[in-house]
């Protein structure tokens, strides 16, 4: 089960900051919306403004969040656009709140709107940026972070689910059945895939456009090692079956930058699978917290597993479908 907030208070999450950047802040504390971390927009005396993220317990290690820095502050070294964490004063970009287990680290505050994809240029330019990224990436390994395979993750996750017995009785052998059958399907064909640092929750409310700055990744909190692919999928509009034309156009921009091996297209639809139960593991760990059961208060009950329980069967179609095409 992963920690909570309960002791971050306002002045606490300020005097970290001031303490830690020896800024001296005005006392604007204003919250965005966010279920995994605490994240805050502050501004200092001189109308600075900032954005301070306050990690939740027990989810990255501090090892594991420093490689997120690192990838961050690599790429912004390469003048990829990403909001990179500003050092404080000894130096380093994260800390610790004093007396708790908490991690936080500061960020410069970046404007922006919602990146619509709507045109073959807008796929071609966000093909190029992740060509830029994913060519950073491979320059170093990030051995602390999640590895993106079956192996590594999902078979994990299941028996999580499993064994904590938060699957509703009556559909717990279907949900056990399909996942086994789709980790038979999947897992051979992760073999020998290279990895190397991604993104790894590249969706469209990931990414922005500046006027200044043309399009800005953001929210590395999931950096992963991963197939580049992982970071390809997740902005295609549909299955991959449906979306092969925005599909090449991301790859003619993707291609001005980075090379992409056209074989890991077959892992498209397991990686879509792989996502489906990493948030059904994600979410259960959250399900004890306050904001999580009042936002979500059908989570795990019967009609929730039945529909858990039909989405994975049809994806597993899919994959299987995908195959025998192959």
């Amino acid at each position: 089960m992963l920690g909570g907030f309960e002791l971050l208070s306002p002045e606490v999450a300020l005097h970290a900051v001031e303490q830690s950047h020896g800024l001296s802040v005005d006392g604007t504390l204003d919250s965005y919306s966010s279920y995994v971390n605490r994240v805050y927009a502050i501004r200092d005396d001189d109308g600075n403004r900032f954005v301070v993220k306050f990690y939740r317990p027990g989810r990255w290690t501090a090892e594991a969040i420093k490689e997120e820095h690192q990838f961050l502050l690599d790429c912004a070294q390469a003048e990829i656009p990403v909001i990179a964490p500003l050092p404080g004063l000894d130096g380093q970009t994260l800390h610790e709140v004093e007396g708790q287990p908490i991690h936080f680290a500061l960020f410069p505050r970046t404007g922006g709107r919602t990146f619509d994809l709507e045109t073959d240029d807008d796929y071609s330019r966000l093909g190029a940026l992740l060509g830029r990224c994913h060519a950073v990436g491979a320059s170093r390994p990030a051995s602390n972070r999640l590895r993106c395979d079956p192996c590594n993750t999902t078979a994990a996750y299941i028996q999580e689910l499993l064994s904590e017995g938060l699957v509703h009785p009556k559909w717990r052998d279907d949900f056990a059945a399909v996942c086994d059958q789709a980790l038979q399907l999947i897992t051979p064909l992760f073999a020998d895939v290279p990895h190397q640092r991604i993104h790894g929750d590249c969706h469209r409310g990931n990414i922005i456009d500046r006027p200044d700055r043309g399009l800005v990744l953001i929210d590395f909190d999931d950096m992963m090692m991963g197939p580049p692919v992982q970071d390809l999928w997740l902005i295609l509009p549909g299955h991959l079956s449906e979306s092969r034309r925005e599909l090449n156009v991301l790859l003619e921009g993707y291609a001005e930058f980075a090379s992409f091996d056209t074989r890991t297209l077959g892992l498209v639809e397991p990686l879509r699978f792989m996502r489906m139960i990493y948030f059904l593991a994600w979410r259960a760990r959250q399900r004890n917290d306050f904001w999580f059961q009042r936002s979500f208060p059908d989570w795990g009950n019967e009609a929730f597993w039945i529909k858990e329980n039909e989405d994975l069967q049809a994806q597993a179609v899919v994959i299987k479908d995908a195959l025998d095409e192959a």
